[in-house]
């Protein structure tokens, strides 16, 4: 089977420690290593035809996808396990799970015993991956682009997403909520205007987030909500910003070059 060029790339996302990225393709699926830079292996359209959404668990033989592009093979509103250590030249010999639901899948998130599958308006989390089963179901703002993330922290099963007031987050800590509960509310307050994307670091300890302008980023604790540092772009048009903002340690931060650390914080770069 010879392999088809890239093109038509639907979105990338890295695994959990960002060591590899996958990329979900109109020819299917791509993953690499980062360091260093290389293919790892691939999935062709023949066997899952044009992909919407790929996602990682670690360095592991499991893929989530969801079908997506203009040739698909697998529906929009399923999220498909793909084991890829299992023997078999069909593709449906290497689908392990299947979870299907009503409206399309925006955004799916794994850590080593939980998957977090995200809509437009609700959230479900599910054990993973033996014998999954559903933990619990969140209500959340109008969510188009599917925005969450997930520590995969062992010591922290933190949960963010978009809260229901404009411009919060909501976060949910897994580990002290029992399943078939509603959670007491845990909002930060982060922005004025809608959130356009957040991330987690990889103990959970701090939340960024960016407003739909674009020309601003902030870093709050997890447990106290403070803001811990403000970042604020030199420019005028809004800064395209990464859905996946960074996985990162506070004194490790990498931006664009467009943003700068001052003594009291991030500031405006003249």
């Amino acid at each position: 089977m010879s392999q088809q060029p890239l093109r038509g790339v639907t979105s990338l996302r890295f695994n959990q420690d960002q060591s590899c990225f996958c990329c979900a393709m109109e020819t299917g699926v791509r993953i690499y290593n980062v360091e260093p830079l290389m293919e790892k292996g691939h999935l062709d359209h023949e066997q899952v035809g044009s992909m919407g959404l790929v996602e990682m668990l670690h360095r592991s033989n499991l893929l989530a996808l969801v079908g997506g592009g203009s040739s698909p093979k697998f529906s929009e509103i399923s999220v498909l396990i793909w084991d890829d250590a299992r023997e078999g030249k069909d593709s449906k010999d290497k689908l392990v799970l299947e979870f299907t639901f009503t409206k399309p899948v925006l955004a799916v998130r794994m850590r080593h015993d939980k998957i977090v599958i995200v809509l437009r308006n609700r959230i479900y989390v599910y054990s993973f991956p033996d014998n999954p089963r559903k933990l619990f179901e969140f209500d959340t703002r109008d969510n188009p682009k599917g925005l969450c993330d997930l520590c995969p922290s062992l010591e922290k099963q933190l949960l963010v997403f978009p809260g229901h007031k404009c411009g919060s987050l909501q976060l949910v800590d897994l580990a002290s909520t029992k399943p078939g509960t509603s959670s007491a509310p845990f909002t930060i307050n982060a922005h004025q205007s809608d959130v356009a994307c957040m991330s987690l670091n990889q103990p959970g300890t701090v939340v960024a987030s960016a407003s739909q302008k674009g020309t601003l980023i902030r870093l709050f604790d997890t447990q106290s909500k403070e803001k811990l540092v403000e970042l604020l772009s030199n420019l005028v048009s809004p800064l395209p910003l990464p859905s996946h903002l960074c996985r990162w340690d506070l004194p490790q931060i990498r931006l664009h070059s467009r943003w700068k650390l001052q003594p009291r914080g991030f500031r405006r770069v003249p």
